[in-house]
């Protein structure tokens, strides 16, 4: 049951991050990878992460798709606190309304392009039609469904990504989360990749992407920045 203060949240806010860091313990010592970061994302927004290497970019994303746990802080998604919620409830919370895409792709190889995206279904036991048929339909909206039988290893690097990006999207998220999803592209197929994000960001999904590069962070409505684990202005949606 939410608390008095989580039932009380904006409707329109999806996220909401209080005093959000994160610490790891190398080698005897301690990294800050995140430092007390106060982040608010309204639903349907379409948000870029920047920063140089080791500004804790990744770590940001991977603590909003709860696959990491904050040090200190509280993350709120969806008017919920998740920062302690137990392994089980955050698990299905990343099948179900969180969608990821990587810069690697992340398929698995021995699979072809329908089987891959009806990965997301299957992981939330969800064998049903109307699974299937989203995915379909994923596969259809990136632009592949004349390649559903083919293998990650008969598809180029855009066409991978185009996968994953159907992947994430079949279990219809509340948020998708990107990172670096132009890394291992050239510019033009990069670009294919940003359009496909922008036409999930225009039909009402929440979109944030972990980027390097000006010319991906442009194509967001907002953009933060981080900096040594700081986030240096525009946390407020």
């Amino acid at each position: 049951m939410r608390t008095e203060d989580e039932a009380a949240a904006p409707a329109f806010m999806l996220i909401k991050t209080e005093n959000l860091s994160r610490t790891y313990t190398m080698g005897g010592g301690h990294v800050h990878a995140l430092r007390s970061v106060d982040l608010t994302v309204e639903r349907g927004e379409f948000l870029a992460i920047t920063g140089p290497s080791g500004a804790g970019k990744s770590t940001l994303m991977h603590i909003l798709g709860c696959l990491e746990r904050p040090s200190e802080g509280r993350y709120l998604l969806d008017g919920r606190d998740v920062s302690a919620m137990p392994d089980a409830h955050l698990s299905r919370i990343r099948g179900k309304q969180t969608g990821f895409v990587f810069q690697a792709y992340n398929l698995v190889h021995q699979l072809n392009v329908l089987e891959n995206v009806m990965l997301a279904p299957f992981y939330m036991r969800d064998h049903t039609r109307a699974a299937k048929a989203r995915c379909l339909r994923a596969i259809e909206m990136v632009g592949l469904a004349d390649r559903l039988l083919h293998r990650p290893s008969e598809l180029s690097g855009g066409e991978m990504q185009r996968v994953a990006i159907a992947r994430a999207v079949a279990n219809d998220p509340l948020l998708l989360l990107a990172d670096e999803p132009t890394g291992n592209l050239d510019t033009e197929t990069g670009d294919e990749i940003m359009n496909i994000f922008g036409r999930l960001h225009e039909s009402g999904h929440t979109v944030i992407v972990v980027t390097h590069d000006p010319q991906v962070a442009q194509r967001a409505r907002r953009c933060i920045r981080l900096v040594d684990g700081v986030m240096v202005g525009g946390g407020a949606g």
